[in-house]
């Protein structure tokens, strides 16, 4: 960051008086530039007969990998509500956000994760720029070696065990260090 958000003037790193971190600070008019986390919102589309909405990435990273609808959370937006828009927009499924099931950190890329339970409304579904397939997968058929990220692959377990425990709770993880990107050899033996 080079340049005062308020001002357009030059900005210098520096600890401001009362505060424990460098931070941007504007020599011309003193506004500080905080740079926070980024929330992701997701939802776990689930149908009537219990299989999950699932969406091939048509986009990098991760292009061709596994994922349920996730993305960047939205101004003006509730956690369910950009939630259920990502659906929208990476399967063109309505879906009704239910809880909470995830609440991850990953301050390696400085996200939060914020993963609901969905109920799918209506039959509706299909590929859109960002997801190149959609399908109702059961449990048994998630691709789990291919799924796009370990926050997507840890929110399915929670989701699954939480379903087959018949009562779901809001689950936090701390993902602190970045995975080791799998081999060719090590996806097709299952070891991600």
């Amino acid at each position: 960051m080079k340049f005062c958000n308020v001002c357009g003037h030059g900005v210098d790193l520096r600890v401001p008086p009362d505060d424990h971190l460098e931070r941007h600070v504007c020599g011309h008019c003193g506004n500080i530039q905080y740079l926070n986390p980024k929330a992701i919102v997701g939802i776990v589309p689930e149908a009537e007969d219990g299989r999950v909405l699932m969406c091939r990435r048509n986009i990098e990273p991760r292009l061709g990998l596994w994922t349920f609808p996730a993305g960047f959370m939205e101004l003006g937006e509730t956690s369910g509500d950009g939630a259920a828009r990502e659906a929208r927009e990476e399967a063109q499924a309505e879906v009704e956000p239910l809880e909470l099931i995830a609440v991850i950190n990953v301050p390696y890329v400085s996200q939060v994760y914020l993963i609901h339970r969905g109920r799918l409304r209506g039959t509706h579904f299909g590929p859109t720029a960002e997801s190149s397939e959609v399908r109702l997968m059961s449990e048994g058929e998630i691709p789990w070696d291919d799924i796009a990220f370990p926050t997507i692959w840890h929110s399915l377990k929670f989701f699954f065990e939480d379903r087959r425990r018949g009562r779901y709770e809001t689950h936090s993880l701390d993902l602190k260090y970045r995975p080791r990107p799998p081999q060719r050899a090590e996806i097709s033996g299952g070891n991600i």
